[in-house]
């Protein structure tokens, strides 16, 4: 008896132990591997260009917003791999690259989509022979164009990011310092090209990074007198605006006023026309009566449109063409309503100002001017939640079968919660739609 008493102690022993280490390896497997967290914003997208990840250094990574840490393991994985990222599937597969991220680099991958094409019959592009930078004396890189570039000994592909990096700066490198904040030029590549450079070493205090913002870094003083109504995109970059803001205003003028400044004061509520830069402008500016007939006088008057009045416009039934209206260009328009669409409807402003490819300057101020009703908007419980809903939704989709499994024998919401074990931003997120 004593014998048998003992052999069933240390078998019960034995399944406690399994039971612990089952437990233990459960709650591993539930914890999410770290996503990718931006320490930069220097460097958005409207900057980047087609790349080979193969090509990035460890600070071309760190410029691309990942930390130290995420890069080294990047890195790592690569060298897992063979040494070589094969295509976008492969790459998307390295846990330091969170879903947000690959969908914003996807783009811009010079790599085939699966690891099936990248057989070589099947590649649709060829890595570029690695070429020593060929420099004979100093030059200012603002002047030089795409095919100077290419005979420096960069390919065509960084080249062409280069150039789109100078555009994004607002036409000029500026410095040595944002020079080097290319992200496709490489530490050793800089250091060739350092001694080269006809640039100040330090970036001016007044610069702004981001040419979006209300005004240009460079100010630009006309040299003589102009007509607004007859300038185009190239005409409002050369008196200092980026292309970016020059688009804004030609649209603002095409759109908004019908094909025409009338008055100064059209001109000044123009919102990237900040109000030191209309005040440079004014002494140089001529409104002619002859090009504003052109829009007005010379036309037979046509049924009057009424301008939107987006203080009653609801941020979630708001058109994409009162969008376009209000100064946003399409690709911000179509983001915004693309998003509102796959949400099922907006819950906060702060939401909107999530939205990829906007212009959060000027989305910001349509936000300060339109108001939000989201009592239309869908909400659902855990329980019971629709598996497609729950499956297609932003916030719910990378968790949707954790919550359709836990809700079969958990059918409480407050269990499933706590077996999610989200980080507090993402249930913070999921929870505007629970009701």
């Amino acid at each position: 008896m004593k014998k048998n008493y003992y052999q069933k102690l240390a078998i019960l022993g034995m399944l406690l132990l399994i039971l612990l280490a089952f437990q233990k390896y459960t709650e591993k497997s539930d914890n999410s591997f770290p996503t990718v967290t931006f320490i930069s914003e220097s460097l958005p997208l409207e900057s980047l260009s087609e790349f080979d990840p193969n090509d990035l250094d460890e600070n071309q990574w760190q410029k691309l917003g990942f930390s130290e840490k995420q890069t080294t393991t990047i890195l790592k994985y690569k060298k897992i791999v063979g040494g070589k990222f094969l295509s976008k599937e492969q790459f998307k597969k390295c846990y330091a690259i969170s879903e947000e991220k690959f969908s914003q680099l996807e783009t811009f991958l010079l790599l085939p989509e699966t690891n099936s094409d990248a057989k070589p019959e099947n590649l649709a592009f060829k890595n570029y022979e690695k070429k020593s930078l060929n420099i004979t004396k100093k030059f200012n890189p603002d002047q030089l164009s795409q095919n100077d570039w290419e005979k420096m000994g960069f390919s065509e592909k960084q080249a062409a990011a280069i150039l789109k990096y100078k555009s994004y700066l607002g036409g000029s490198f500026v410095s040595k310092e944002k020079f080097k904040e290319c992200f496709i030029i490489s530490e050793k590549n800089y250091a060739t090209l350092q001694p080269y450079l006809l640039l100040p070493a330090k970036t001016p205090d007044n610069f702004n990074s981001y040419a979006g913002k209300s005004h240009s870094f460079k100010s630009k003083a006309p040299q003589t007198s102009f007509d607004p109504n007859t300038l185009d995109v190239n005409g409002w970059m050369a008196l200092g605006f980026s292309e970016k803001q020059a688009n804004v205003i030609v649209n603002y003028r095409d759109r908004n006023l019908k094909g025409s400044f009338k008055t100064l004061e059209d001109i000044k509520n123009c919102f990237v026309i900040s109000a030191e830069k209309f005040e440079e402008l004014k002494p140089f500016i001529r409104l002619n009566s002859s090009t504003m007939a052109k829009n007005s006088a010379d036309k037979k008057p046509e049924p009057k449109q009424e301008k939107t009045d987006f203080s009653k416009v609801d941020m979630n039934s708001i058109t994409f063409k009162q969008l376009i209206e209000f100064g946003l260009d399409e690709k911000s328009a179509g983001s915004m309503i693309g998003f509102r669409k796959k949400l099922g409807g907006f819950m906060t402003k702060e939401q909107i100002l999530e939205t990829y490819n906007i212009d959060k300057e000027l989305v910001q101020k349509l936000l300060a001017i339109a108001p939000l009703d989201n009592s239309k908007v869908e909400r659902y419980s855990l329980v019971d939640a629709p598996e497609e809903w729950l499956k297609n939704h932003p916030y719910f989709k990378y968790s949707a079968d954790k919550i359709i499994f836990y809700r079969l024998s958990n059918p409480d919401d407050k269990k499933i919660w706590k077996f999610l074990k989200t980080k507090p931003e993402y249930e913070a997120r999921m929870r505007l739609y629970i009701k």
